[in-house]
């Protein structure tokens, strides 16, 4: 009764002008919704639309930098399994020569095991160490782009029921000024549509705190993360040039020996 008695002391007071422009409003909403004539509805906030430039770019670099990564793993065990492959073939071979040649052929068989081990090793860290936390860097990324999904959808749907609200709010003001009997059933769907736009408000404002905080905890633990990750596989790469470099290095002066002795 007091919302109605506030309409009939404004709604009254305003000129049948505005009344009309009022009705002309909603006719041509209402048109555009029918037609399909409205355009999706989109934050328009700077600071958002860069983050979210940053997000998807991010996705990208870091999904192509995974899978190289992967593939440096492969070729790792693929080389390894390789200097095994050869080791064997080079220890048969010193079985069918003798003196010198034969026991360089053995030498160079063991070295090869030997290395082949060591890469098996090497792309066991770079698995764990260096392509595990990329993986888990893309799917940080990616629950926050899932969240984001979230926002754009609560957004939306806060944005419609604020609109349908203002639409139900000038159908009730017509109703009022025409006393139809419809005034009561207008007025308590006015009442729980404003209730489902104050709770969608709420979950948009959630999902917007929920947003930064992920954003927030990202940007602080994984890029440490990350800096540790790339730290070890420089690390693990210098280990293994400067293991296999030695390795090689270490068998010449007796390959060397063979050579002369020929």
């Amino acid at each position: 009764m007091e919302r109605l008695r506030s309409y009939e002391t404004g709604i009254f007071k305003k000129k049948p002008a505005d009344l009309m422009q009022i009705f002309k409003d909603v006719q041509s909403k209402v048109s555009d919704v029918v037609l399909g004539k409205e355009k999706p509805v989109e934050e328009s906030n700077p600071e958002y639309e860069k983050l979210k430039h940053y997000i998807f770019e991010l996705e990208n670099h870091l999904a192509e930098a995974q899978k190289h990564a992967y593939r440096l793993v492969k070729r790792h065990r693929e080389l390894g399994q390789s200097l095994s492959d050869f080791g064997k073939a080079a220890k048969l071979l010193s079985s069918c020569e003798g003196d010198a040649l034969g026991k360089a052929f053995s030498e160079l068989g063991a070295k090869s095991e030997t290395l082949s081990i060591r890469l098996q090793k090497e792309s066991h860290q770079l698995l764990m160490n260096f392509e595990e936390p990329l993986k888990d860097y893309v799917h940080a990324v990616q629950s926050i782009k899932a969240t984001i999904g979230d926002r754009a959808n609560a957004f939306r749907q806060q944005c419609e029921l604020a609109e349908t609200m203002k639409l139900k709010e000038i159908n009730l003001d017509k109703l009022m000024l025409t006393r139809s009997e419809k005034v009561g059933e207008a007025e308590i769907e006015y009442k729980e549509l404003k209730a489902d736009s104050e709770e969608a408000t709420r979950r948009f404002e959630i999902i917007v705190q929920r947003m930064n905080e992920e954003i927030v905890r990202f940007q602080e633990q994984k890029t440490l993360d990350m800096g540790i990750a790339f730290h070890e596989f420089a690390k693990g790469q210098a280990r293994l040039a400067n293991s296999i470099a030695d390795a090689w290095r270490s068998l010449l002066p007796k390959l060397d020996a063979c050579s002369s002795a020929q």
